[in-house]
């Protein structure tokens, strides 16, 4: 059986919205990420897809806008489960625990490997947030920003894998950020204890850089794992 296999270098990290996008740009199709998506009972959120230049070179873009944010362009481009880069700026005291999102992902008319792939993703990230948290998985609170981002972002990359027939990844090593990083548990070393989390458990190569900042994310982490 032929297989087909996605190479990614991670020089800039990896997030869930820069894997979406890259997908798109290798050929997976807008129409049917937008059908999946629709079949997910979220409201609150739309997707936009364009062009954008990067170093001159042209290139899809990916956002998960969230609707009535003041803050939504912020927070489209980024795909954290506690919203790390935009803690600030929650605005909701609602919460979805893993169990929810795996129950909302079941409802789903979702093909089965794109199930599959969600919930394995999920899981991986709810594992490492459950390890920080000090509780288990299925257990953790996922804050309603930072929740819908996600689940967009998981399952429109999941989308695009099973679009494109993907059967093998290979990723040498992840780059990874220093420093600091200010979210609503206070600050944070870079790499973020979820995603030190996943790399740990999925012993994942990793280069710290000399950016200051953070270009893994856990949902990007959790794709790679």
């Amino acid at each position: 059986m032929e297989k087909t296999t996605l190479y990614l270098e991670c020089y800039s990290g990896i997030s869930g919205d820069m894997t979406v996008a890259a997908l798109l740009d290798l050929g997976a199709t807008e129409e049917n990420l937008r059908k999946t998506l629709a079949q997910l009972p979220l409201t609150g959120y739309e997707v936009r897809i364009g062009r954008t230049q990067k170093s001159g070179l042209d290139a899809c873009d990916f956002d998960v806008i969230l609707e009535g944010d003041a803050h939504a362009e912020e927070l489209g481009g980024h795909s954290h489960v506690h919203s790390h880069e935009h803690g600030t700026y929650i605005h909701t005291h609602e919460h979805r625990t893993w169990r929810d999102i795996e129950q909302m992902l079941d409802k789903a008319d979702l093909k089965p490997r794109v199930l599959e792939l969600s919930k394995q993703m999920f899981q991986i990230i709810a594992d490492a947030e459950g390890k920080v948290h000090g509780r288990p998985a299925e257990a953790v609170h996922f804050h309603e920003v930072g929740a819908v981002d996600s689940i967009v972002d998981i399952v429109a990359a999941a989308v695009c894998l099973d679009n494109l027939d993907i059967t093998e990844v290979i990723v040498p090593f992840l780059c990874e950020g220093k420093g600091t990083v200010r979210c609503q548990h206070g600050i944070l070393p870079v790499p973020v204890p979820a995603v030190t989390n996943i790399i740990e458990a999925h012993s994942i190569p990793v280069k710290i850089t000399e950016v200051s900042g953070e270009l893994v994310t856990p949902t990007g982490a959790a794709i790679v794992a």
